[in-house]
């Protein structure tokens, strides 16, 4: 009774108190904790919410003497320019390409590999996997293109060498536009899929191990316990991490493409990041590029959107 009593005083009486007068009730019960969250809080402020007021470049005729405010306003020329730039479009077409590709393989790629590893029932072995298939992640795109280069190279490289042993001619994997997409997408999958599959083998191990004793009593095979018991427990994380994937759908990574590209691949490797970079940095068209980026920014928004409402028709939890 005393406990139920002492309970029953903590916290404001319900019904009786203002959102704000709880909010302060309990932002002063909860201090400590709150306390914790300033420095990330002004961090955020600072280097992630104030610059987004640098957009407004995009609907001026930007003049750096004259700064942001001082530049004169040109409304949605930027954007019309932009649409109408052959260039543009040529750009748009690639990203989307390379966008939709790394979708379709290099997302599905880590439940695939997670679910295998967590198969293996030997623990060294499972570790010594683990390790391999990490360790790509932790080179550079600098270290790791400086490799492909080798490998793929025409004179000497490790595929080209193995392509001659076979009698056939010589592959320039990097002077011909139409292998440059592909060798993004499975460079991708090489450097990262085992990296994105610790999520997923963190989610395996929080199944309750009920579930398969219960599926195994019943006869369930290891197929089928993947399927009917692993799959399902890890059908939140998979919607989750799929619609923080599709918010940065048109983000293909600067670093991978800028590396590989070279002028002769350009009409396929030209991406909107490099576009921005080359024409906005190097040429100093700071307002065109920023509407580029923010047209970038909208698609995101939009497609995070839209996949959450999807989700949720589908009766699984979105992240909103």
């Amino acid at each position: 009774m005393a406990t139920s009593a002492a309970s029953k005083s903590i916290g404001p009486p319900g019904g009786r108190r203002g959102f704000w007068a709880q909010f302060l009730f309990n932002a002063w019960t909860y201090r400590y904790l709150y306390l914790m969250l300033v420095l990330p809080f002004i961090f955020f402020i600072i280097f992630r919410f104030y610059p987004m007021f640098g957009n407004i470049i995009a609907f001026k005729k930007y003049q750096l003497m004259r700064g942001i405010w001082g530049s004169p306003w040109v409304g949605l020329t930027h954007f019309n320019t932009l649409f109408d730039d052959p260039a543009f479009l040529r750009v748009l077409r690639n990203t989307v390409s390379i966008a939709a590709f790394k979708l379709l393989v290099t997302f599905p790629a880590p439940i695939i590999l997670a679910l295998f590893i967590n198969e293996i029932r030997h623990m060294a072995y499972k570790r010594f996997v683990q390790t391999v298939v990490y360790v790509p992640h932790f080179l550079s795109w600098v270290i790791y293109g400086a490799i492909l280069y080798i490998v793929l190279s025409p004179a000497n490289g490790l595929i080209n060498n193995i392509i001659s042993a076979f009698g056939m001619e010589k592959v320039a994997f990097f002077q011909k536009p139409a292998l440059f997409q592909p060798i993004v997408i499975i460079s991708s999958l090489l450097k990262e899929t085992g990296w994105a599959a610790i999520i997923y083998l963190a989610t395996i191990s929080t199944i309750d191990l009920t579930l398969y004793e219960a599926a195994i009593i019943d006869g369930a095979n290891r197929w089928q316990l993947m399927r009917h018991v692993t799959l399902p427990g890890l059908a939140l994380t998979i919607v989750t991490l799929f619609i923080l994937q599709i918010g940065f759908f048109l983000n293909v990574g600067f670093e991978q493409i800028f590396i590989l590209q070279n002028n002769m691949i350009l009409s396929t490797a030209d991406v909107i990041e490099t576009f921005i970079y080359r024409v906005g940095i190097r040429q100093a068209r700071f307002d065109f590029t920023t509407a580029a980026g923010l047209f970038n920014g909208l698609v995101g928004m939009v497609l995070v959107l839209l996949a959450d409402r999807l989700a949720k028709r589908l009766d699984l939890s979105g992240i909103f």
